[in-house]
């Protein structure tokens, strides 16, 4: 399967239904410390860089921060490194990437001019799913990220980051074809697939464009 294939096709994007809110307060419980107001992107990328608060940084090569433009106005968000993503250091590499690049393209959009990151810092051993404390130690990291850029859309990219963003269980195919918001700004925010998921199940594609296509409508209602 060529992975830089993505047909475009004539599909009406969904209507949107009832405003979903999801709060951005992290669980009970959570022992988490790093600033939550970091001087700019390079000091949070540092404390990044240094974070020993859980065990993945014991397997790590390196922390896998984020990309992109840094005023970007969309945010993708996806689950945790992989392993060519921790050997490179940036999300998204690999036959993934290549994917969600294509994915981006086909509605007008550069990889270089959106910004990318994951739930993760650091990559799961044998690309396991993230951990409940292990999602927690990062998820200051996170919204620092989300406040720094103030993105006008989140994409969140599979079941991982969609559920944990929006602090549910439901399954994805639930969460998808709806505008939800995220946080006390009510940053609009869709769902789809994981590029990963699209691989191994390419009938599902169709279901991500019309994703897509929401996206980019709900985008341009906001401008």
């Amino acid at each position: 399967m060529e992975v830089t294939q993505w047909e475009r096709r004539a599909i009406t994007p969904p209507q949107a239904p009832a405003l979903t809110v999801a709060p951005v307060v992290p669980a009970s419980g959570a022992s988490v410390a790093i600033s939550v107001e970091p001087a700019g992107w390079e000091d949070l990328a540092a404390q990044v860089a240094a974070c020993t608060k859980c065990e993945l940084h014991t397997g790590r090569i390196q922390t896998v921060f984020g990309v992109g433009a840094r005023h970007a106005e969309w945010l993708v968000i996806g689950e945790a490194p992989g392993a060519e993503e921790d050997k490179r250091g940036e999300p998204f590499v690999g036959r993934a990437g290549q994917l969600l690049n294509s994915m981006l393209a086909g509605i007008g959009l550069a990889r270089e001019t959106v910004y990318i990151a994951n739930i993760l810092k650091c990559r799961p051993p044998n690309n396991r799913d993230p951990k409940p404390d292990e999602v927690l130690c990062c998820e200051p990291y996170l919204m620092a990220q989300i406040a720094l850029l103030q993105p006008k859309l989140i994409l969140a990219v599979g079941r991982i980051a969609a559920q944990n963003l929006l602090k549910v269980q439901t399954p994805i195919g639930k969460l998808r074809g709806q505008r939800h918001a995220f946080g006390p700004q009510a940053i609009p925010l869709i769902v789809t697939y994981h590029p990963a998921y699209l691989l191994r199940s390419p009938s599902e594609k169709r279901r991500a464009w019309e994703d897509l296509l929401f996206a980019q409508r709900l985008f341009r209602e906001l401008a």
